[in-house]
């Protein structure tokens, strides 16, 4: 999006001339991500960003590709703060657990969200869609790097040997072959049962953000973090895992046994499921209809 010109191009440091058309830049984006925090993608033009940072709008055409250029980049600024903050709130609960990590980072994805829904709305709402039309690839970003950051929580599960996963012959082949693209953009050698238990929590969890974003529900549900915290208590178990700091001095040994006295199965499709032992059988549930634990996309 930034344009180049010979003098773009030296090694040596940036002259007077680079320093103000970096500044001019920065500027030009932060307007464009305030005007769509305040108006939407809708009341996002070039002209109005080159009125919001004094300049004509032609001058703006050197770094961006008219409104769809300057969309693309509130979307990367957007993207870039809003994992920033989700890994800096997985990053606090470190000594937790991996449970309480997960909590806190899907946590910080609901409350980003419901703060911020321009934003919300542009990586991952209807602006998103409209972006993506143009840009198959755009997905990728998120997935990289917020789907990455819950991989990395999901990899320390199996490495425990906590997580339940199908084996690739368990899958349909259909879905098995996106659902190793998917991997691929998660990590190398990423296991593609590991992450269909990604998405399929990640099914679950976008569909509470939206109904806190765009009110759905609101008249009966008018504050979604109790249904949110009932979600998260339900798949984090169905992990062997919970939001409460793990005790460091008696430590769960490896397995599939949780803190509740439960043990996690494997659905008929990749899904987890938990079941105590007096009503073990009775309680299997496919995890194709209830969802396993919160991760993103």
């Amino acid at each position: 999006m930034q344009g180049t010109t010979p003098d773009d191009s030296g090694s040596g440091p940036p002259t007077r001339r680079q320093r103000l058309r970096a500044e001019l830049e920065r500027a030009a984006r932060a307007e464009a991500r305030r005007l769509t925090a305040a108006h939407g993608v809708e009341g996002l033009s070039l002209s109005a960003v080159a009125r919001g940072v004094g300049v004509s709008p032609p001058a703006l055409y050197r770094y961006f590709d008219g409104k769809r250029g300057l969309v693309l980049a509130v979307y990367e600024d957007v993207t870039v703060d809003f994992v920033a903050e989700v890994a800096a709130a997985a990053q606090r609960a470190a000594f937790d657990g991996v449970g309480a990590q997960l909590y806190a980072a899907t946590r910080a994805v609901l409350d980003w969200a419901v703060a911020n829904p321009a934003e919300f709305d542009i990586i991952m709402g209807a602006g998103y869609a409209r972006l993506a039309a143009s840009e198959r690839s755009l997905d990728q970003v998120l997935v990289r790097e917020l789907g990455g950051l819950f991989g990395i929580l999901f990899t320390r599960l199996r490495e425990d040997g906590r997580l339940v996963y199908p084996a690739e012959e368990e899958i349909d082949p259909a879905l098995l072959g996106q659902l190793r693209v998917y991997a691929e953009l998660l990590g190398p050698d990423y296991p593609p049962g590991v992450a269909l238990l990604m998405i399929t929590c990640w099914r679950q969890i976008y569909g509470l953000l939206c109904m806190a974003v765009y009110r759905h529900l609101a008249a009966t549900f008018d504050d979604c973090l109790p249904l949110f915290d009932h979600m998260l208590d339900d798949l984090l178990g169905r992990l062997g895992v919970s939001r409460a700091p793990e005790s460091v001095d008696s430590p769960r040994p490896p397995g599939r046994e949780s803190t509740s006295g439960h043990t996690s199965t494997p659905g008929r499709d990749g899904g987890v499921q938990e079941t105590g032992a007096a009503d073990q059988e009775s309680s299997m549930r496919r995890a194709s209809s209830d969802g396993v634990p919160g991760s993103a996309a």
